[in-house]
Formats: structure tokens, C-alpha cells, sequence
């Protein structure tokens, strides 16, 4: 069963969130919260799989919920997932930036809402190549002075590689034919870049690869 957690502030999209997940025999919403502080102490009470948070809320926004759910230990294991109306604007950057998992525009179609939350309860990523590949657009119009390399120093040569190709990218089967490697091999580098990293997911991993100066956006 997927645990869900509801944050918006709108109760009628909590509310029709509510109706659609509810109806499937797999999933289950266990809270719901009309505000960012709220959400992260019912996180903290429910221990969801999934906190689908609503980017834009009075008093704690989801960016700042993002952050709180991703710098508690106790809550490793919760995916934020965040909710837009506006697409991949600064605030969805930014929360990517602080953790989250992916982000969906509220007016997906349902069929597609079930499949992204079932994706992101696997731990896996809500970011397609080609949102990927506008978060890289991002920096190259606004590059970020590089950060100090975070275990970027354990990684091996291979996983090195694999990252630099998720931060362009690339899906896991891509990366296996660049590498000339089998998938499964892909995916676990890019696993244990993510684990020596302490990146949450392949979200994080694209940002922090820029940041951290293992790619910029004038090596292509």
C-alpha cells in the first residue's frame, strides 16, 4: 500500500486528490494538511511514501516544506513530490534544489497523476529527459558559482561518468549505451553516486552535479 500525504491549501484540490487516489486498491491518503508546517508534522506522525506538496502556501510555502522533509533523518524515506499550476518556474527550481523528488502541474490527467505517484513511491525520479534537460537550460542562463564537491572525491572513474551523463539527461538505458554497459550496471552507478553523494534522489543528483562543479554547463 502507498501512504500518501496531502499538502495544498485549496481544499477542493485536496479534496478531488483525495477521490482519485482514494478510489485505487494500492494507494491510501493517511493525512492532509492545508499548510507547510502542518504537512511536515503530519509527515513526521504518518511517515507517508509520498507527500504531494503544493509549491505555493501561506505561512510555510512548499519549497520551505520541501527542505524541512528533506533535512529530517527520521523522514529519509518520504518523497516529496511537488504540486504546480505554472510548470517548471523559479519556485519548482528551487524546491528541486531543496529535495524534491519531481513535480507534477495540477491539471495532469488523472491516468497519468496515478502512474507518477506509483513512480515516485519506487524512488524514482519524476524529472523525464526533457525536464531534465530544462533544468540544465536554467543553469546555462543562470550558472551557479560551483560549490565545494560533496564525496565527489569517492566516487569511481565509471560513476563519475554515469553522473555527468544523468545531469545531461540522459535516461538509465542511454547512459548504458554511452557506456557501452548493461542497463541494470547503469543503474546501479547511478545508485551508488546518489548513496556516496547522500543525494535523494536523481533529481538532487542532476543539481548537485552542477554545483558541485563536476559538470558546468559549458562541458558538453
Amino acid at each position: 500500500m502507498i501512504r500518501v500525504l496531502l499538502v495544498d491549501d485549496q481544499p477542493l484540490i485536496r479534496g478531488g486528490f483525495r477521490a482519485l487516489l482514494d478510489a485505487e486498491d494500492d494507494i491510501e491518503v493517511v493525512a492532509e494538511a492545508a499548510d507547510g508546517g502542518e504537512g511536515v508534522a503530519l509527515a513526521r506522525q504518518h511517515l507517508p511514501d509520498i507527500a504531494l506538496v503544493d509549491v505555493r502556501m501561506p505561512v510555510v510555502d512548499g519549497i520551505e516544506t520541501t527542505r524541512r522533509i528533506a533535512e529530517d533523518p527520521a523522514l529519509a524515506q518520504v518523497h516529496v513530490v511537488i504540486l504546480t499550476n505554472y510548470g517548471l518556474d523559479e519556485h519548482v527550481f528551487n524546491a528541486l534544489r531543496a529535495g524534491a523528488a519531481g513535480f507534477l502541474v495540477k491539471d495532469i490527467e488523472p491516468e497519468d497523476f496515478l502512474h507518477a505517484v506509483r513512480v515516485a513511491a519506487r524512488g524514482d525520479a519524476l524529472l523525464a529527459p526533457s525536464i531534465t534537460r530544462k533544468l540544465i537550460d536554467r543553469f546555462v542562463a543562470q550558472p551557479l558559482e560551483p560549490a565545494t564537491g560533496r564525496g565527489l572525491e569517492e566516487l569511481t572513474n565509471r560513476e563519475r561518468e554515469a553522473v555527468a551523463l544523468v545531469a545531461h539527461g540522459l535516461s538509465n538505458d542511454e547512459i548504458a549505451e554511452r557506456m557501452v554497459i548493461t542497463p541494470m550496471t547503469a543503474k546501479t552507478h547511478v545508485n551508488r553516486a546518489m548513496t556516496k553523494l547522500r543525494a535523494r534522489d536523481r533529481a538532487q543528483l542532476v543539481v548537485l552535479a552542477y554545483e558541485s562543479g563536476l559538470v558546468t554547463p559549458r562541458n558538453p
